[in-house]
């Protein structure tokens, strides 16, 4: 059972196991507080959106400049850093700390623990790994950029976890897959390292991989190929995938996108230009790093399926890509995947980067997924909670 620790919250559950379901479901209202309009799951249905005015550079919005060679000049000011403390002396109740991976790649990861862990030194608990992949349309940002960092140090602290969030290469420079291949290698690295945050406070059997916007299509590819070498990561055993806002596209347009193709966050134009600097050259947004549908989805899902990993997809009405989540998530449970989807109504993308109450109640779905999954999931069942605003 999902449990909220946030008062006046609103929760519409719901079974099904087809899209064609969708508009017949059943809804079990736990609500404390007035109800609300469901977000409809269809293609054309979704809460009216003031209209914006269009976008006309997409690398102006993204204050980036494209070079001759192929490479892109990022405004070094407009996304700050925060530096690391690992000293366990200072009193910051989240301690962080930078390591190499590959220095002729420039990768890395920042490792986040709660100090309390050190404090409490007697103890045998160990905790919940997450391996943590940022967004930035895979061209901007890094596991040391301040909303980022802030946001990872807030679940360590809200989830008493600990977190290895990883710097991966950047597109144009380094287009897909080097991403996914340098979310392997860290993996990889966790499994065989001796470093002492991981050896002495983590629970190498509870692992998750979860990521943000591009870091969620970055962490959904890299748990399709940990689920073909889930024996040699022993150690490490994952549990499930958490893909926050994934960052996923395709050549024809949804619904959704037409209806919000000039949302201020991420307009239609910007996520078209982050895909062309991504993909590899001359693939459309059809290929498989951008559209996890196409083909019928990947093969690969029956792997997760077979290992028990579970499945957690978030998004937002007002996240131009919510149709495609939606079918994702659909797709998922016709590989027999154990799938729950949690979509809110209003906000934009990634919203729990930036608004601090919106992120407790992501926080709050983590607690619970991560806990165990509740009885009625089984295989070939979804259970999608649309929940409200959660008032102040």
């Amino acid at each position: 059972m999902i449990r909220f620790t946030m008062m006046c919250s609103l929760l519409f559950v719901c079974f099904f196991t087809t899209k064609q379901n969708y508009q017949s479901q059943v809804y079990i209202n736990t609500a404390i507080s007035a109800t609300l309009p469901l977000v409809e799951s269809t293609m054309s249905g979704h809460c009216t959106s003031p209209s914006n005015p269009a976008i006309t550079d997409p690398y102006q919005h993204l204050q980036i400049i494209p070079n001759p060679d192929g490479t892109i000049t990022r405004d070094p000011d407009r996304f700050p850093n925060s530096s690391p403390s690992p000293d366990p002396t200072d009193p910051t109740p989240v301690l962080s700390k930078d390591m190499i991976i590959n220095r002729s790649k420039k990768t890395g990861v920042r490792i986040f623990l709660p100090r309390q862990a050190i404090v409490d030194s007697s103890s045998t608990n160990k905790l919940p790994l997450i391996v943590y992949f940022h967004g930035g349309g895979f061209i901007n940002c890094s596991a040391s950029s301040t909303v980022f960092h802030d946001f990872c140090s807030n679940m360590v602290l809200d989830l008493h976890v600990v977190i290895v969030s990883v710097d991966y290469r950047l597109v144009p420079e380094h287009r897909l897959p080097a991403a996914y291949d340098d979310a392997m290698e860290v993996l990889r690295w966790i499994k065989t390292t001796q470093e002492d945050w991981l050896r002495g406070y983590v629970d190498y059997t509870r692992c998750f991989i979860m990521g943000s916007s591009a870091g969620a299509n970055t962490a959904y590819h890299a748990g399709l190929c940990a689920s073909q070498e889930a024996d040699d990561l022993v150690p490490l055993k994952i549990k499930g995938l958490i893909l926050h806002h994934p960052f996923i596209g395709g050549v024809q347009r949804t619904g959704s996108e037409v209806k919000l193709v000039n949302e201020p966050h991420l307009p239609l134009c910007v996520s078209d230009l982050m895909w062309s600097l991504a993909l590899p050259l001359g693939a459309d947004r059809d290929h498989e790093y951008c559209n996890p549908m196409v083909g019928g989805g990947s093969k690969l899902w029956k792997n997760v399926g077979l290992l028990g990993w579970k499945v957690m997809v978030t998004g937002c009405d007002g996240d131009p890509m919510i149709d495609r989540q939606m079918e994702f998530v659909d797709m998922l449970v016709t590989k027999d995947v154990k799938v729950v989807s949690h979509f809110s109504t209003g906000g934009y993308h990634v919203v729990e980067l930036k608004e601090p109450f919106k992120a407790e109640a992501l926080h709050a779905l983590l607690k619970d997924f991560m806990l165990d999954a509740p009885a009625a999931w089984g295989n070939g069942v979804l259970m999608a909670i649309f929940f409200n605003k959660f008032c102040k």
